[in-house]
Parts: structure tokens; sequence; C-alpha cells
């Protein structure tokens, strides 16, 4: 027997479909669940013959010598092996430091390579940092930094571009910080293990969502020894810029990675220099003939950027705590539609990031910049600098030194402390040159500095 209540039952039931629908046409992350592709093939079809002469590609590291291998990964091992020959052989130009050990004790290498790399920092030089293989069977990451640190020693003094950024910019490189991930992962897969096993650390958790989250509050979270690790570093050094880089699509993501909201996408969060986010998303997807198009790997992104949020939700990801618990402006380069593709195609990833990857790590001289100093020319290490109109503040170094990335435009700037009287400069141009130096003088209140008891 047919009820009489079927018309309404078919009205429902179409209704929901074309729910369904709507949702899916203005989700990426749904889309790609019939549409994607994870092979990088017909996104390699780019390189021809004359982006393959290494002396192109490389400068002076292709130098036989230097024993350069462009189509295969370096094991952990030799990772180890090779950037403590660098430091031997460059020591006033390469210094590698262990920031902590992995859940196998595996040391977490950061590679840092500038001018006079054993003194003291000189005084304004911004530090800047890529870390790669957070995910341990995402390897493209890996191999790239593994090329750049090789790039940028050998060619500096050589090649002006490399010799500039390298005495204007302290750069730090952490080619893994999953080295226990990698080591499980297999070349050639473009997905991950079952389990997850290689993409997670030794523990099985996922590092990109083991970080404090600024919408959810979890007091019962437990943080990954390499998530502790990276925090630390990251709370105590005082990074301007910095790049993480992925695999499994190829986009330029910007924050924010979260909301506070329950759906998982698809709207944009917006971070409080969304401007100048963009900015430098749309400068890496221009010069990357892979991500520019927009269309990999069965995505599509315009322009081959996106919001983090906008594209899927990830709470608790490195990206967002770097802006959100530092001075440290982040940004994720997804780089490869393959998570672990063969050692051939590593030299067509490099050029498709080289020009990328050097633009960014320039862009960590933008906006302004500057010193904080009382009357007598001693640094104010609590002071602030804020940005009319960005609600996002600047914490001053112990050494009265800030970095301010910014858009283009004119901008009204303050420097703030605690038992000082704020000062404030108007009508700051700032272009895509070079960034411009504003210094602040900053008196006591009352001619002294506000004691202990003092109201």
């Amino acid at each position: 027997m047919v009820s009489k209540n079927w018309p309404l039952f078919f009205l429902g039931a179409i209704l929901f479909l074309l729910l369904i629908g709507f949702s899916a046409s203005r989700s990426p992350s749904l889309n790609r669940i019939s549409k994607r592709s994870i092979s990088d093939q017909d996104d390699l079809n780019f390189l021809d013959e004359e982006q393959t002469d290494l002396d192109e590609l490389f400068g002076a590291a292709a130098k036989p010598e230097y024993g350069l291998k462009i189509d295969s990964y370096l094991s952990y091992e030799k990772l180890d092996s090779l950037i403590h020959q660098l430091q031997k052989k460059y020591p006033n130009l390469v210094r590698v430091r262990s920031i902590g050990k992995s859940v196998e004790g595996r040391e977490l290498w950061a590679v840092q390579i500038t001018h006079d790399v054993q003194e003291e920092r000189k005084l304004l030089k911004p530090m800047f940092k890529y870390v790669a293989n957070m995910h341990g069977d995402e390897t493209v990451g890996y191999a790239l930094m593994v090329f750049l640190i090789q790039y940028l020693v050998y060619n500096d003094q050589v090649d002006d571009r490399v010799t500039k950024i390298l005495s204007s910019t302290d750069v730090y490189i952490l080619p893994t910080i999953n080295p226990d991930g990698y080591t499980k992962s297999q070349e050639g897969l473009c997905g991950s293990l079952e389990g997850y096993v290689g993409r997670q650390n030794a523990e099985g958790v996922d590092l990109n969502r083991n970080f404090p989250e600024q919408f959810e509050y979890n007091e019962d979270k437990v943080y990954a020894q390499e998530t502790k690790v990276i925090m630390q570093f990251i709370k105590t050094q005082p990074f301007v810029l910095s790049g993480n880089l992925h695999g499994g699509a190829i986009v330029a993501s910007y924050p924010y990675d979260s909301s506070p909201y329950e759906e998982n996408c698809c709207f944009e969060s917006k971070v409080p220099d969304r401007k100048f986010f963009i900015q430098l998303a749309r400068n890496y997807a221009n010069k990357n003939p892979m991500m520019s198009p927009g269309r990999a790997c069965g995505f599509q992104f315009d322009g081959g950027i996106t919001n983090g949020n906008n594209w899927y939700k990830v709470p608790g990801g490195m990206q967002d705590f770097n802006y959100v618990n530092s001075n440290c402006f982040e940004m994720t380069m997804e780089i490869s539609c393959c998570k672990y593709p063969p050692g051939r195609d590593l030299r067509a990833y490099w050029v498709a990031n080289k020009e990328s990857l050097l633009d960014f790590i320039e862009s960590t001289r933008k906006g302004i910049y500057g010193l904080v100093v009382d009357k007598e020319g001693d640094p104010v290490p609590s002071a602030k600098i804020t940005v009319q109109g960005i609600n996002k503040n600047i914490t001053v170094t112990s050494r009265g030194e800030y970095w301010r990335l910014l858009a283009p435009g004119q901008y009204t700037i303050t420097a703030t402390a605690t038992g000082y009287e704020p000062v404030s400069t108007k009508n700051i141009i700032v272009d895509n040159k070079e960034p411009n130096r504003l210094d602040f003088v900053l008196a006591k209140i009352n001619g002294r500095k506000r004691g202990p008891g003092r109201i």
C-alpha cells in the first residue's frame, strides 16, 4: 500500500540530494574525492631540455668535485654526514645544531647558513627558517632542502644573489623534523602506507595536528616529543618568516588553518595579516610553473593559493602556532601531488620551486624594522610594535630589535612598553623594495620606570 504522505517524502529526498550536491560543489575537500590524481606526471611536462642543464640549475654547486646528487634521496645517515662535512669545510658559513631528538633518538638537525655564523648574530639581521618532512612520507620538501643547503653554501661569493641573502639574513634549514617517519616510508608510493606509517611519528602522532589549538583549548592534549622540541625552538628564537614544506597537493596555503566553528571547511578563516599572506602566497605560486595554474592533483585553486581553512580545517597545525604564539609568520607550501615520488623526478621539482624558494627567503626583508630604546640608548625588551588596523603585535627582542612584515601601503606604527610613554609615527610608506628602518625612543613615565609597588 502506498502512503498518502509519499509526495512529502519524495520532496524531502529531492531536497536532501540537492543539499549534498551544493555542499560538494563548494567544497574542494569533497570534490577531490572523485577527481583527485596523485600522479605528478602531467604536471612535470613543463620541464624542457634547456631546464636540465646542471650549471643553470645549481650554479657552482654543480661542480663534479662537490658530488651533488639530484636523482636520488639522501638517507638520514647520509644527510647527517653531508651537513657535518659542510660545517667542517665552511666553518664561517655553516653551523649544524641539534634542537632535540625524535622519539627513536634521532637528532633533529637545524642547519644555520649565514656569514660569520660562529659569531653573535649581527644586530637587526633577521632570522628565517624552512621546515620540511613534518609528515615523514612527504619527501620532496626534504630533498629540496638538501639541494638548497648545497646551493646556498657552494654559491656564496660566486652568485651575487646568494651572497646578498647570506649577508643580510640568518637562514635556518630543518630538512626533517620527523626522521623516524622518513626512515619508514617507501619511495615511489604516492599515498601513505597502511595505518599512516611514515606520515606519523614513531608513536603514531600526526605532528601537524599536535600543536596547541588557538580556538579549542584542550588541557588533556599530549604533545609528541618532536612537537615539544619544535615549539620550544619557535618560541625561543626570534624568527621573522618561515616556510613549511608538505606534499600531497600543489598549492601555497596561508593562515588560518582552523576556525572557531565546527565546520571542517570551506570558508576563509581570516588572519589579521591577510593582505601580506596573500601577497606572499601569490609570489610563491606565480614563480612556480607547477603551482600557478591551480589545477594540479585534481584540485582547483585560484592562482595556486588558498586559505588553509577554506581548503580543509587543520586544528593544531604548526602554521597557526607560529603566527599566534610568536612573531614568526609561516606559510605552508604543498609542492607535489605524489608524496614520495621516484628520485628521478627531483630535478623537475627543483626547477619548479627554486625561484620561489629563494624569493620566499628574500621576503624576510619586507615591511619595516628597527630598534626600540630608551633615552639612554638602552633596549626596551618589553616593548611591542603595533600597526593601526592590524590586530597583531610584534614583541621586540632582548636587544630591542623588531621586524614587522607588511604588504605595500601606508601605515601608522606605534611602540609601547609598560612604564613608558607610547610613541606613534604616521604615514609610513611600505613598498616591495628594501624594508624601511624605523627606530623608536621611548621616554619613561614621570622620568623613571615604574618599579615594584609603584602605581
